[in-house]
């Protein structure tokens, strides 16, 4: 019988940009990959109508993470090079990590040339007790599950 884990519970992400640990984020979304499908109508041999479904265009999913505002700003001066115009500097390889929470890595997205397509800041209400929270949209042109 085969070895039946159970699934991973989602503690805490990591992002790592050029091999760098960027930081810990409580929230990834986005994830994945869609191919669109064409419909083609043919008519078989014996003149019945026929709906083919054909694999069209891959398109690569915008991945959003979201973390508590603290004094690190990697990811604001990543998304800079990109509002400077320097976006052959920005895009680079990156990996999203799951962790567990003990800590130990237990799942890894590698994403190629990626580069920040938005970042936004925390909404503020002085009546407010929430943390502060930033979020940054990541785009790229392929990935992989690693782990």
């Amino acid at each position: 019988m085969a070895d039946v884990k159970d699934p991973v519970v989602g503690f805490k992400y990591g992002l790592e940009v050029s091999g760098k640990l960027s930081g810990y984020f409580t929230s990834v979304s986005g994830i994945g990959s869609e191919t669109e499908v064409i419909t083609q109508k043919i008519v078989s041999e014996k003149g019945e109508p026929i709906i083919k479904q054909i694999p069209g265009r891959l398109t690569w999913n915008p991945i959003t993470l979201r973390r508590g505002v603290t004094d690190l700003k990697d990811v604001w001066d990543w998304r800079q090079m990109v509002v400077d115009g320097k976006i052959d500097d920005a895009r680079t390889n990156a990996s999203i990590i799951a962790y567990s929470q003990s800590m130990e890595p237990v799942a890894q997205w590698d994403l190629t040339n990626a580069w920040p397509s938005q970042i936004s800041g925390p909404e503020m209400a002085s009546d407010s007790t929430d943390y502060m929270v930033e979020e940054i949209t990541i785009v790229h042109e392929g990935m992989v599950r690693k782990k």
